[in-house]
């Protein structure tokens, strides 16, 4: 059986479909010491669920100070590697091995290396999204949360590698002033938001203010009234007197946004090449309640960092925690 997993990449033990997995998982939390962490792009039933739900950011946060003995990471994999990095005595879990990052595949380790290796003398900030081997040839680490806040914190004069998301760097480097040398990464649901359809949408709802994620092409945030972090764009919705919005990020993000805006209206903006009326991540959303359960009942997949990688990669990582007080 454990082969089959190992293929397979998760636990894949049939559920009992009349088991209340809600309860049952809130049960095996309490009885093993876990706490469930998920990012806002995770389906709504694992954010209903989760201990604690947050951007790439506020999870590296949470995983730092938590008592608990194990953590569920409902996000991707570098979030899992994350975790473990910064909690190396503590058990990591997440519910699918599967769950990868095509902007963290977007920067493959050994050609960045040598992609740094090629440029002396410049300082490396790397995106979050990145794997824990790509942290470890890496300055300090961003999110999209603080990008902008660590840039500033360098000298003017000081050459910056950004990787490995070209728009976001393009981004911050529009707001700064900066010149910073751009890998050619991306993230697959940001690149495919389509301005006709935002365009469109503007036009049915003419009062609606638009929120762009700054991963998302340079074409679409000339659009934004506001462009920021999954929790940024929450955190200015809250806030607006504005009554609707289209929300150009994966639209996990619409559940948190809906929970705590009941009297708002939020419409996801569409992707160019689909007739959905949504943009999903098709690897945040294989983690499911099932895979879940099982995670904490069988305590696998387990997530595992070299030890030199994690000894090296724990440096920029806390350096952006460090940055982000």
């Amino acid at each position: 059986m454990k082969e089959e997993w190992l293929k397979k990449g998760y636990v894949s033990e049939p559920v009992d479909k009349m088991l209340d997995l809600k309860a049952e998982i809130r049960n095996l939390c309490k009885e093993k010491k876990a706490v469930i962490l998920g990012h806002f792009y995770q389906a709504d039933e694992i954010q209903e669920i989760a201990d604690f739900i947050g951007d790439s950011l506020a999870l590296a946060q949470w995983a730092a100070k938590t008592d608990a003995e194990i953590i569920v990471m409902c996000g991707v994999h570098f979030m899992g590697e994350t975790a473990k990095i910064l909690c190396p005595d503590k058990k990591v879990l997440i519910p699918d091995l599967n769950a990868g990052c095509s902007l963290a595949d977007s920067c493959p380790a050994d050609s960045f290396a040598q992609f740094v290796k090629e440029h002396p003398g410049y300082k490396v900030i790397s995106y979050v999204n990145t794997s824990a081997a790509v942290k470890a040839v890496t300055d300090v680490v961003v999110t999209s949360t603080n990008a902008r806040q660590i840039v500033d914190s360098f000298p003017k004069d000081q050459q910056l590698i950004f990787g490995p998301d070209k728009n976001l760097g393009n981004y911050i480097n529009s707001v700064t002033g900066r010149n910073m040398l751009l890998w050619n990464g991306a993230c697959h649901v940001h690149e495919k938001f389509s301005v006709e359809k935002i365009i469109e949408l503007k036009q049915r709802y003419p009062d609606a203010e638009i929120l762009v994620h700054p991963e998302c092409k340079g074409a679409v945030a000339k659009l934004a009234d506001k462009i920021g972090s999954t929790a940024g764009l929450l955190n200015y919705a809250i806030n607006s007197t504005s009554k609707n919005f289209i929300v150009a990020t994966e639209s996990g993000i619409l559940y948190e946004m809906r929970r705590k805006c009941p009297d708002k209206n939020f419409i996801p903006a569409p992707p160019e090449d689909s007739t959905c009326a949504c943009n999903e991540c098709n690897f945040m959303r294989l983690n499911t309640l099932e895979k879940l359960y099982n995670t904490l009942k069988y305590e696998w997949p387990e997530v595992q960092v070299d030890a030199e990688i994690a000894r090296q990669a724990i440096k920029p990582i806390r350096r952006m925690l460090e940055l982000s007080k």
